[in-house]
């Protein structure tokens, strides 16, 4: 199979589809792949250490999308991207459809086979091609709130860890996922007042379990979340119906009672987000204020530590890569539940039922194109 690397052109997003070690990984296994010159070299990647891995230079993204059986991405195509892609050629990326109508009309309208990263499950549950860029998102989640809380930032000057004889900052989690649990970790470890909320009782007792008294945990209904959120200073959205758009969790109402100078970090963003008030920002214009509270809602925060999420991602993604290459998309899916399950758009039908159900098309099970 003939693979292509385009070079990421969403907003500071420096990440690629495949790193060298992945390339060798494919062309090791009889394949060959093209790289568009000058995809890694945000990130350190070299023209030259993706042409000893084996991979061919090609000047432009026009040739990729072109010449390729499959195109590996990271981020979700740009329209000028959709509108390259042609009937039954393989785009294996992450989408995140269900928030984005254009997007899937586009997609729908192409007739390529598009396998989201986000939605392929794993043999022992959860989502494992989302897992690593959840955990990169969960820990920035902290960094970036602690940043904005700043006040030449526009937060209301607020240490999140205190000083001695000064109270430390409240961070409240909202969904203690990969996510939720990520930025639990990096919040306890500054020494921040923590709140967990979550649905999963199981989970938040395994949490009590592990960080006792340094957390507090709450059962996530309207009430708690609204208690939760008035006394909070930094607030991290993390929850996630898989596939589908996230839930408004946070009301706009809410969002007017909160603290003036208090930061929302919307890590949910990527689905639509969590709170009724967010909405897609850039690493180039990362926030917006709402009622006095500092939003940050960037689309691809672990584009920020490009280097770090590509290395993590190809981690996650390669064996995936190397089934669809080896079998092709039918006898790849055929083969593995997990894979079947990151199908969302193929041939010109919405088969991902969340994504149907939010944008309104017709659901075609997977196993109706595989017969």
């Amino acid at each position: 199979m003939l693979i292509g690397v385009p070079k990421e052109i969403k907003n500071n997003e420096f990440r690629v589809g495949l790193t060298p070690p992945s390339v060798h990984e494919l062309v090791a296994r009889g394949h060959r792949v093209i790289v568009q010159t000058g995809a890694g070299a945000g990130i350190g990647l070299t023209d030259e250490q993706y042409t000893a891995a084996g991979a061919t230079l090609v000047a432009s993204a026009q040739e990729i999308f072109a010449q390729a059986d499959m195109v590996v991405k990271v981020k979700e195509p740009q329209p000028q991207e959709c509108a390259m892609l042609r009937p039954g050629q393989i785009l294996y990326t992450y989408l995140h459809l269900a928030p984005d109508p254009e997007q899937t009309a586009a997609l729908v309208k192409s007739g390529a086979v598009c396998i989201a990263y986000e939605t392929i499950t794993g043999p022992g549950g959860g989502l494992p091609l989302l897992a690593p860029m959840s955990e990169v998102a969960g820990r920035m989640s902290i960094q970036a709130g602690a940043s904005h809380l700043e006040k030449s930032k526009g937060g209301a000057g607020i240490l999140l860890g205190g000083v001695p004889g000064v109270a430390a900052g409240h961070i409240v989690i909202i969904g203690a996922g990969v996510v939720g649990t990520n930025a639990l970790q990096m919040a306890v470890g500054i020494g921040a007042r923590v709140t967990v909320l979550d649905k999963n009782v199981d989970r938040l007792r395994q949490l009590d379990l592990v960080y006792g008294n340094r957390i507090s945990t709450l059962y996530s209904n309207a009430h708690a979340i609204e208690e939760a959120v008035l006394s909070a200073d930094l607030v991290i959205g993390g929850v996630l119906v898989p596939g589908a758009a996230a839930p408004k969790l946070v009301t706009r109402d809410m969002v007017s009672k909160m603290k003036k100078g208090a930061v929302i970090v919307d890590v949910a963003i990527d689905q639509g987000g969590c709170f009724e008030t967010s909405h897609p920002t850039t690493h180039a214009d990362p926030t917006f204020v709402v009622d006095g509270v500092v939003h940050y809602c960037v689309a691809n925060m672990p584009g920020a530590v490009a280097r770090t999420s590509t290395f993590a991602l190809n981690n996650a993604t390669i064996a995936h890569a190397v089934a669809l290459a080896n079998k092709g998309w039918r006898q790849a899916l055929r083969d593995d539940v997990h894979l079947k399950n990151g199908l969302n758009v193929c041939e010109g039908k919405v088969t991902y039922a969340a994504v149907a159900k939010d944008l309104g098309y017709d659901y075609v099970p997977a196993d109706t194109l595989l017969a």
